[in-house]
């Protein structure tokens, strides 16, 4: 049998759906300018790519994961947790996930002991499902909450439990229970259609850190056995690659974790290669002064590990404090914004028609870029945000528009939550998303001037 023939046309993506459907039914079939397309080696037929992209170093490989191969550069890969049930294990008050996470457990036992079925049941799917078959106990551990970061900047209190997330992959290898030092580095796995990204994190990630839309594939620095020793995750070809090539016997483990880090940044890499990145992992070129990009790499790491203790970036606070009197409408306590250190007098002694009383905001959390200012709330904003922080975008979103985000005020899908535990309320974590966004302005101040250091052009040496 002959190899089958691909002929290709499309209209351009600026029409519209009626222009297109005209052309079509003006045209006769036979004077469509069809263009003959031969595949690339990996089966492509769409959106062909004409660069050097195969010819690096692969970053990970299954034959490589299961011990069959070494000709990749990280020996263990593994996706972020994806827990199925995300409103149940996560959230921002360790209490609350207690409260929480201690009503599932004993919901569950109930269920495996008596087969009783509360009216407000907790989330079930296939694995818990299976794990209540084959009479699994269960109780609440405390020693199961740890932090893990759920989107880019954002930490939160975590259950993590193999029975009660729903897949917890190689996760376990990479944090287990007696130890507590990992970096990893997240990208965006292949297949997805939303931007390529990454961050580094030193907690447990989630399967959609780098987005709602799309998964996390993990690359640690070290793993773990079954005895909590620590193996670097790195592996001794990959480690030759790089000294052989740049003869220099003196580079580590650690430093090609860091250029890998950088590498993924270099906005040429990623708009060169961006539609290599949407269908593989990515690979590794070797640039030019490979010490330089790890040094950049560090610096990029060390910021967005430690963002929680950085210094503030200094934005004004505007505070416009608002009352509201009985049974009638909120009023401007003062016509000018001003920051109050302590609460303003709610009531004019000459004033003796009905008390007021202070209200509390109403949550925003809204970016002007335009005017370079965050809207809390209806009484708060923060100011003087410089233009740039906002091009340090992981994804489709600015780091401060991933906090702004994850900190507004949702009705829970789940109904048992809806019911019991719909406890969160913006108020509540306004002081800490007001000092979290003057230090990842900081950050992203930060990693723009590395970033705009790196070169215009993909520039790298052979290999």
């Amino acid at each position: 049998m002959s190899k089958a023939k691909i002929f290709y046309f499309t209209l351009q993506d600026e029409q519209t759906k009626e222009e297109k459907l005209d052309w079509f039914e003006r045209t006769r079939f036979e004077h469509i300018p069809f263009d003959n397309i031969t595949p690339d080696q990996k089966a492509n037929w769409i959106n062909l790519t004409n660069n050097d992209f195969d010819s690096f170093l692969p970053l990970i490989d299954k034959e490589v994961k299961i011990g069959k191969s070494q000709e990749a550069i990280f020996q263990l890969f593994s996706a972020a947790v994806k827990t199925q049930r995300d409103e149940w294990v996560y959230d921002f008050s360790k209490d609350a996930l207690i409260e929480r996470m201690s009503y599932f457990a004993d919901t569950y036992q109930e269920r495996l002991e008596n087969n009783v079925v509360r009216e407000l049941d907790i989330k079930w799917d296939r694995e818990l499902d299976n794990h209540l078959k084959r009479s699994v106990i269960k109780k609440f551990d405390s020693l199961s909450i740890v932090s893990a970061l759920y989107r880019p900047f954002v930490s939160m209190s975590f259950y993590f439990d193999k029975h009660f997330n729903g897949v917890t992959y190689q996760l376990p290898s990479l944090f287990p229970a007696s130890q507590d030092k990992n970096f990893v580095i997240c990208c965006t796995d292949a297949g997805s259609q939303k931007p390529f990204m990454t961050i580094a994190s030193n907690k447990i990630p989630d399967i959609h850190v780098v987005g709602a839309a799309c998964s996390a594939q993990c690359l640690p620095l070290y793993r773990y056995d079954e005895n909590g020793n620590r193996i670097d995750n790195i592996t001794n070809w990959g480690l030759t690659q790089f000294q052989t090539h740049y003869n220099a016997p003196t580079i580590t483990k650690e430093a090609i974790f860091h250029y890998t880090y950088a590498v993924l940044h270099h906005p040429a890499y990623r708009t060169k290669y961006e539609l290599n990145l949407k269908r593989e992992f990515p690979r590794l070129p070797f640039y030019a002064d490979f010490h330089q990009w790890a040094t950049w790499g560090k610096a990029l790491m060390d910021l967005h590990l430690n963002y929680e203790t950085i210094e503030p970036y200094g934005l004004r606070r505007v505070d416009i404090a608002t009352t509201r009197r009985k049974g009638g409408s909120s009023q401007t306590i003062d016509d000018q914004p001003t920051l109050f250190e302590q609460d303003p007098p709610l009531q004019n002694p000459s004033d003796t028609t009905k008390p007021i009383k202070r209200t509390t905001p109403k949550a925003k959390l809204k970016a002007d870029k335009t005017e370079g200012k965050i809207i809390l709330d209806t009484e708060t904003t923060l100011e003087g945000i410089p233009a740039v922080a906002w091009d340090y975008k992981l994804g489709n979103r600015s780091a401060l528009e991933w906090i702004l985000d994850q900190y507004k005020e949702k009705k829970p899908k789940d109904p048992t939550i809806a019911k019991l535990f719909n406890t969160y309320r913006f108020a509540d974590y306004k002081e800490h998303v007001i000092d979290l966004l003057q230090r990842v302005c900081t950050v992203s101040v930060r990693t723009m001037e590395i970033i705009q250091q790196m070169p215009d052009t993909v520039e790298h040496k052979g290999g």
